[in-house]
């Protein structure tokens, strides 16, 4: 199914939904934000002073979001929108008092003498006697709130007001919309999506609230330059698209990006997603698990029933055994949106069965698999990739990478190489070895590579990269236990990214300069010592016989092992210590 057909199915599965009345435009309306209402008696004159519509959220105050008829697409041009706009077209004041406000207000005014013409609504009539006696100079002499300004503003009669009535909800204003939408001047034509034939979508309406893209909305079909034009076509005639369906597409697809369930930040990707199924419970249900999945799970989320549920899923258990309703019959989208100027740009879609998408993220825990493990208790896939971007901001992911990973996690296809290779260069930036950083390069190499990757310490792996990078570790230990954890200068911090780039130059220093150090352990220690060489001797016995142990250069796949076995050499030294910590608690206890 393509990307608008789901959607547009979407949209008619919601609006079905009992469960979702009133949340769910009707074909001429769309979701806005409106800040204040003016309640008007039946003469045009207004009750009092206007309502204010925001809602309280934490210490903000934020308008409301409501179905209004929809707005057309204005981006350098006027034109008014039906029974309700900004307050420049509806008041004729601005903020600044600046600009084209006269002709915006103007406009508005005449738009509804031609459109409220005729009708006997009281309603609609109290809003033309309203516009007909407005003059801009009444909202300083009235003492209206300045917070209107600028702002969206919607009529209603004070006789409704408190029914929560409003003059876009009343019979005739209803009417009013099917009216002048029967009578647009749109081509007819076959729809590319309904393989019906009908009013062709000059414009589609905008998507609003994609990160990074225009505030006023963006467009992912449009055509606004002769280039982009082929056999004379104009604008939405180029990739024709009802009239009936751009509405539906649209309005699933702004629903569910105005969702916190149904929608999540991955990088530079707005990445939505919906399930479609016979129950509304198995649909918040499939949802959920996705949100939980991807934005992850910490200590306190664990105790909760869907971190329950992903634990599961990453110890191993199967979908079917633990949640057999989400099995069959359970459909899953997945969109990633990203800004392009006025345009949005497709990252990613992947549609399949739900149990389908479980496996393949199963397969995604498993690869990413890491002891001892990250703090979080699953990290979501947007901390991983913080580790990527440049001083750990998330502005700073490289271009394209989110959406890539996202992609290869929901399809199971190759992840990107540009994964490893942001990886390993903030390792050589930093040498900040962290879980998430080597559980990145484990899961590249096991899916890429087809290498059998170990989770936690294997001391019978024989990987040269891995050996090299469990030696350099003990190095350090053997540096640390001679001076101390207080070294200005440790050898991670002044040889890890040589090392792992170019082992021979700096393995041959290393060996020589660690000989003092094991001299002065032994003083101290020299039990430790023993055991500390015997750990280097171990080592050195599994690398390839016969050959230079120590390579010139290491290609990236190597370098990624390296830096795996040196996590898993020093973790283990950290793990003896907290046991042995422990353990002296214990008898002193």
């Amino acid at each position: 199914m393509s990307i608008f057909a789901a959607l547009a199915d979407a949209y008619e599965h919601m609006a079905a939904n009992p469960a979702l009345a009133g949340q769910i435009p009707r074909p001429g309306y769309s979701a806005q934000k409106i800040d204040f209402l003016i309640a008007l008696l039946p003469d045009g004159s207004v009750a009092g002073v206007p309502h204010d519509m925001r809602q309280v959220q934490g210490k903000k105050l934020l308008p409301r979001l409501m179905n209004v008829p929809q707005p057309p697409k204005r981006a350098s041009g006027i034109a008014p929108v039906l029974l309700w706009d900004k307050s420049a077209y509806v008041l004729g004041v601005t903020a600044n008092g600046k600009g084209r406000t006269a002709r915006e207000h103007a406009a508005f005014k005449d738009a509804h003498e031609k459109w409220l013409a005729g009708s006997d609504d009281a309603g609609l009539m109290a809003l033309l006697h309203f516009l007909r006696r407005w003059q801009p100079e009444d909202f300083v002499r009235l003492g209206w709130p300045t917070e209107m300004l600028d702002g969206n503003i919607i009529f209603g009669l004070e006789s409704e007001r408190l029914q929560n009535v409003y003059l876009h909800d009343r019979p005739a204003a209803k009417a009013l919309m099917a009216r002048l939408q029967a009578g647009s001047e749109a081509v007819e034509g076959l729809c590319l999506v309904s393989g019906q034939r009908g009013p062709i979508a000059r414009l589609h309406p905008s998507i609003k609230n994609v990160w990074g893209a225009q505030s006023a909305g963006a467009s992912i079909v449009s055509f606004n330059l002769e280039a982009f034009t082929s056999y004379g076509h104009l604008q939405g005639m180029n990739a024709p698209v009802s009239e009936a369906m751009a509405f539906a597409y649209t309005t699933a697809l702004n629903h569910f990006l105005a969702s916190d369930s149904n929608r999540i930040q991955i990088g530079d990707a707005s990445t939505v997603f919906w399930a479609q199924a016979d129950m509304l419970q198995q649909e918040q249900a499939a949802e959920e698990l996705m949100l939980a999945g991807m934005g992850g799970i910490d200590e306190q989320a664990a105790a909760r029933p869907v971190g329950v549920l992903l634990q599961q899923l990453r110890a191993g258990r199967q979908l079917r055994e633990i949640r057999p309703d989400l099995v069959q019959g359970v459909r899953f989208f997945v969109l990633g949106l990203a800004p392009n100027a006025a345009r949005l740009s497709v990252r990613f879609w992947v549609e399949d069965d739900f149990a389908v998408i479980a496996e393949r993220y199963q397969r995604y825990l498993r690869e990413t698999a890491i002891e001892p493990p990250p703090r979080d208790v699953i990290p979501g896939l947007w901390r991983y990739l913080i580790e990527t971007a440049v001083l750990g901001k998330r502005e700073n992911i490289p271009p394209n990478l989110a959406g890539e990973w996202l992609r290869a996690i929901l399809s199971g296809s190759r992840y990107p190489d540009t994964l490893q290779a942001s990886v390993l260069m903030r390792l050589r930036a930093d040498g900040d070895v962290n879980a998430l950083r080597v559980a990145i390069l484990r899961a590249h190499l096991i899916r890429n590579r087809n290498m059998e990757v170990p989770v936690a310490l294997d001391p019978d792996c024989l990987l040269p990269g891995y050996l090299l990078g469990r030696l350099f570790a003990v190095y350090e230990r053997i540096q640390t236990a001679s001076l101390g954890d207080g070294v200005n200068a440790s050898i991670k911090d002044r040889f890890y990214s040589a090392a792992a780039a170019q082992p021979r130059k700096v393995f041959a220093l290393l060996d020589r300069s660690i000989a003092p150090h094991l001299s002065k352990v032994g003083k101290k220690s020299p039990g430790y010592r023993i055991q500390l060489e015997k750990e280097v001797a171990a080592i050195m016995d599994r690398l390839e016989p016969g050959a230079d142990p120590f390579p010139a250069t290491m290609p990236s796949d190597q370098q990624a092992l390296f830096a795996l076995g040196y996590y898993h050499q020093r973790s283990e030294y950290f793990r003896k210590k907290d046991t042995a910590s422990t353990a002296t608690q214990e008898e002193t206890a």
